[in-house]
């Protein structure tokens, strides 16, 4: 599965209406969903945003399992991998969303 799809599955799992169709005006970054809040227009990409991340683990209850604690420690960067995993299990739970 590519970033692209993560990210839609994901934001699917939180609740957020991804548009990923154009790329980031202020940060040029392909992969970053969009979304209104109140008329204005948000950037959100856990995969590179810790805040973004943070908020997503929390809104899907995520626990890190045994097994993806020892494949962050095997990462070069720890902070990339925790937020890939976020991600991850986010997916998953957007996958099986109807």
């Amino acid at each position: 599965m590519n970033d692209k799809d993560l990210l839609e599955l994901a934001a699917k799992a939180a609740g957020i209406r991804c548009d990923l169709s154009e790329p980031s005006l202020i940060t040029g970054a392909r992969h970053q969903c969009f979304f209104d809040a109140d008329g204005y227009q948000f950037g959100w990409n856990p995969l590179t945003d810790d805040g973004d991340a943070l908020r997503l683990a929390v809104k899907i209850k995520w626990v890190p399992s045994r097994v993806e604690v020892v494949g962050l420690s095997m990462n070069e960067d720890p902070y990339d991998a925790t937020r890939r995993a976020i991600v991850r299990a986010a997916a998953e739970i957007g996958k099986d969303m109807k």
